[in-house]
């Protein structure tokens, strides 16, 4: 039955299917209490909700008799170009290669029902609840303890032969499966991954700080980023697949055929300028049933502004000059940063003049504070 119901993830696109209890690891419980503890969580305050935690160390509170989780894993493309030619795209944004096509959130449910009930045919009618990512589940210890894969320094799960680019879904269900032989670890010594994070997010094997984290400091939050943190995003306007890109396991990782996320071109090292430049129903239109439609226009453009002032293009001086009357002050602050990385001697007086009339007109005390700054810093270069 258990290698019936992988033939039929396997027709609904899910290249892993493995069957665990809905039960975590006493060490996994550790990392999440003293990760929790240590206020990596940064501002992401529901997941140190009691309750919330309470569900994620205890699975079967998911579903009444739940007696096994099947744990399913969907790939997805890995970057088309490497860690170098993404930092030479001085012009350029970084979108994380999950996020270049469908948002997998709804692709991945929809396919997961469709499995829900292709179970209940295969078995008879019986309890189930599917969940992806937005529910209080420990995925990647589930996944490990299901022989998926083991969980990496950088915490992410992964395959010896798949290595790391797919995404993890999780099946409940009141059905009684053996459940399959757990993952071993296999990272070793290498620590490639914490050694290559822009801001060092990973401060220990497996545990991320979110408040040091470009993927969590480009989608989740949503405030002004830490004028320190600013120049180590580089060009990364949406995630971070640095420590993915570096894995010696991802080396092989191939391209699958199709990939149901439908990668768009466009969103491959997309040009900056383009998408500073649009507007609420331009953004809306361009980034339709994509993740990135999620972090929502204003903390997008933050993000184009930071890579714009990271870029040493001085070309960008005049739409970030336009930025300053912005309708959002996040946008209007960080344009005002960028603009002190950007300006030349030949342009201080046009900066100025646009800074002046920005801060005339400026209500926010956290915008007023970056133009402020902003022009500190140009009257004292040389």
């Amino acid at each position: 039955m258990k290698d019936q119901i992988r033939a039929v993830a396997k027709e609904h696109g899910f290249d892993l299917c493995h069957f665990t209890r809905p039960q975590i690891a006493d060490r996994f419980i550790a990392y999440l209490d003293q990760w929790l503890a240590s206020g990596f969580h940064a501002d992401m305050d529901w997941m140190g909700e009691s309750e919330r935690v309470g569900r994620r160390k205890n699975p079967q509170a998911m579903l009444d008799g739940v007696k096994s989780v099947i744990c399913v894993g969907m790939r997805y493309t890995p970057p088309a170009y490497t860690l170098e030619q993404a930092e030479c795209a001085a012009d350029r944004g970084v979108i994380s290669a999950y996020a270049h096509g469908n948002d997998y959130h709804e692709v991945m449910k929809k396919r997961l029902k469709a499995l829900a009930r292709d179970l209940d045919t295969l078995l008879g009618p019986h309890q189930q609840r599917i969940y992806v990512d937005t529910a209080p589940v420990l995925e990647h210890a589930l996944a490990e303890s299901a022989g998926i894969g083991w969980q990496g320094k950088h915490s992410l799960t992964l395959n010896r032969e798949l290595g790391s680019h797919f995404l993890l879904g999780e099946l409940f269900t009141t059905a009684d499966f053996e459940p399959d032989e757990p993952a071993d670890f296999h990272c070793g010594s290498c620590t490639a991954c914490m050694d290559i994070c822009p801001t060092r997010a990973i401060v220990a094997p497996f545990t991320v700080d979110a408040n040091l984290c470009i993927s969590y400091l480009s989608i989740e939050f949503k405030g002004f980023i830490a004028r320190d943190l600013r120049p180590l995003m580089g060009n990364r306007i949406y995630g971070c697949d640095d420590c993915q890109m570096i894995c010696p396991w991802n080396r092989h990782a191939t391209t699958p055929d199709p990939d149901l996320l439908t990668p768009r071109r466009e969103n491959i090292l997309p040009e900056l300028a383009s998408l500073l430049q649009l507007d609420e129903v331009g953004f809306r239109t361009r980034f339709a049933k994509s993740p990135v439609k999620r972090t929502g226009r204003a903390a997008l453009q933050r993000n184009i502004c930071i890579a714009m002032g990271n870029s040493g293009d001085a070309s960008f001086v005049p739409l970030l000059m336009d930025a300053l009357k912005h309708d959002a002050a996040l946008v209007r602050g960080h344009a005002a940063w960028a603009l002190s990385r950007l300006t030349t001697v030949a342009g201080h007086a046009a900066v100025l003049s646009a800074l002046d009339t920005a801060m005339a007109a400026e209500t926010d005390e956290r915008a007023l504070e970056e133009m402020n700054l902003t022009i500190q810093n140009i009257r004292i270069k040389p």
